[in-house]
């Protein structure tokens, strides 16, 4: 499973921050930030989910107002939103 996150999108509610701790607050940017991720293009950021993460990091996924957060099975199908 894999995590997709347009930081671009983002608007800083930090909901995701409360669901999965791979997200951290960057206060002083107003954004999220999705550790342990590569940028695959401008401010899209990616990364495997870890074996035991998958629901924290759909649920933060499905907590995003803004869907800047795509959660993408192993097959490469998107799952959320």
């Amino acid at each position: 499973m894999k995590v997709e996150f347009d930081r671009d999108t983002c608007i800083g509610m930090f909901q995701c921050v409360a669901e999965w701790d791979a997200f951290e607050k960057d206060s002083d940017a107003g954004k999220a930030d999705l550790a342990g991720s590569e940028e695959a293009e401008d401010d899209v950021f990616v990364r495997e989910v870890p074996d035991g993460a998958e629901l924290d990091a759909k649920f933060a996924a499905r907590s995003c107002p803004v869907d800047a957060i795509a959660i993408y099975d192993d097959d490469g199908e998107q799952l959320i939103p």
